[in-house]
């Protein structure tokens, strides 16, 4: 993938609100190693406008403990939550050949397996269940398909394409559906 085609800016967590009475925050890490966040310098905002030095004081099954520089009490804490972290690509480690960044797929046009287009990437999404790529089809309402190699077995970051399997419609027979008419009466 080409340089020009990769974002400049990665996201790589969010604040999830305020911790404790000191000015500590909640961070959902959505780097590899969740504490790796605070590693790689300021974070800012989407606006790129506000910076951020975290220095992480634990981990925890919600997510990572952290203190914010400038930030001293709940009050402080409290109006980050939501704020979307961002840090520049360069500051991330490079990745391989067969490697990429949620964000690289962002913006990837979506084909089928016969090379017909689906429509386009809008997001990588995680709500606890695995990663969901969202699709925004050609025509109709956006959908998520499981990132998983079985839905998603190419991602072609030099044509700037996925492929995409959709599960085939389940065909309904409303034969076997409804029940027999013979059992129904007796």
């Amino acid at each position: 993938m080409s340089t020009e085609n990769k974002p400049r800016r990665i996201l790589v967590g969010e604040f999830a609100g305020a911790h404790g009475i000191r000015g500590d925050v909640l961070v959902r890490s959505y780097t590899e190693t969740p504490d790796a966040i605070a590693s790689y310098g300021p974070l800012t905002d989407a606006s790129g406008q506000k910076s951020f030095t975290l220095r992480v004081v634990r981990v925890t099954s919600k997510g990572i403990v952290a203190r914010v520089a400038g930030i001293t009490d709940r009050n402080g804490a409290e109006p980050l939550r939501g704020t979307k972290l961002y840090v520049d690509r360069a500051k991330l480690p490079s990745t391989g050949a067969a490697e990429f960044y949620y964000a690289d797929l962002i913006g990837l046009r979506a084909i089928a397996e016969d090379g017909s287009p689906i429509g386009e990437i809008v997001s990588v999404q995680n709500f606890g269940a695995g990663d969901l790529l969202e699709l925004k089809p050609l025509e109709g309402e956006t959908e998520f398909i499981p990132f998983e190699n079985r839905w998603v077995p190419t991602v072609d970051l030099d044509q700037r394409q996925v492929v995409i399997v959709r599960p085939k419609a389940a065909e309904e027979d409303d034969d076997e559906d409804a029940p027999d008419s013979e059992a129904a009466g007796s």
